[in-house]
């Protein structure tokens, strides 16, 4: 038996389209009813814990909408085996530096023959149900364990055709304020430096069929066109569910200072 799941990621870039990502969404419905494709739900950068991490992908899970995590860096296989037992479908790893980086995140995430991980048991992606063994390994190999490696350093630039011939690497994601600073080039994104390394790594993707991916530019639509249009990109973090908070609360708050003056 099979799980009725979708991995929006590999169905979208499989027929060209986009993967609309959304970070850490509390309301998980929302993020569907708005169009998202996908979770990013950020153990990096937030004070969730793992318990709260598992929560919002089966929420994911049962609303359609693909629930992917970002781990701490250097978090250790264990942590990244319980983010997937907890019911992502797959994992985002930050500061990939090389070719051994990459190859180490595909074998944590991907049961034997493919890689290393731990087999559990009953598991969110096939709704608790014990599963064939076959079936089991199969399924999470190739739709419920997507890798994503996130480019952020320069050696990750110099380095990045290497990291793109991996074989089980599906997202090379650009993690642009990171690259960026690391470039000296802090949060300008239309500066010659760093586009082209993220050209460098668009190129590469193309290279070995890898989809390219855009985090950390928002409500950009001239940087966004040029990394969807022009570069192929076929994941994109649309937007921190903090920012569209923020946005909406000021918006909300200034409507009523214009109508009142006060």
């Amino acid at each position: 038996m099979g799980s009725s799941y979708t991995n929006n990621l590999l169905q979208k870039t499989a027929k060209g389209q986009i993967c609309k990502a959304i970070t850490n969404p509390q309301v998980v419905q929302l993020a569907a009813n708005s169009g998202y494709d996908a979770l990013f739900i950020d153990l990096e950068h937030s004070t969730l814990s793992l318990n709260d991490a598992s929560l919002l992908c089966m929420a994911g899970l049962g609303s359609g909408i693909t629930p992917f995590v970002r781990v701490p860096y250097q978090c250790g296989d264990g942590f990244v085996q319980r983010v997937l037992d907890g019911g992502a479908m797959g994992v985002i790893f930050p500061h990939i530096h090389n070719k051994d980086d990459a190859l180490s995140a595909v074998s944590i995430c991907k049961y034997p023959p493919t890689g290393k991980r731990s087999m559990t048991g009953q598991l969110p992606y096939f709704r608790l149900q014990s599963t064939p063994v076959g079936v089991f390994t199969q399924e999470n190999n190739s739709n419920a364990s997507s890798v994503f490696v996130m480019i952020e350093t320069r050696e990750s630039i110099d380095n990045v055709d290497e990291i793109a011939s991996v074989d089980g690497i599906d997202v090379l994601l650009i993690g642009s304020n990171d690259l960026s600073t690391e470039l000296g080039v802090p949060a300008q994104f239309k500066s010659d430096g760093f586009q082209s390394a993220v050209e460098a790594v668009s190129r590469a993707c193309k290279k070995h069929g890898k989809t390219f991916g855009l985090a950390g530019i928002y409500e950009n639509e001239e940087l966004h066109d040029w990394a969807l249009n022009k570069l192929g990109a076929g994941f994109i973090l649309v937007q921190q569910d903090s920012g569209i908070l923020a946005r909406a609360g000021k918006d909300c708050a200034n409507a009523i200072t214009l109508l009142t003056g006060r």
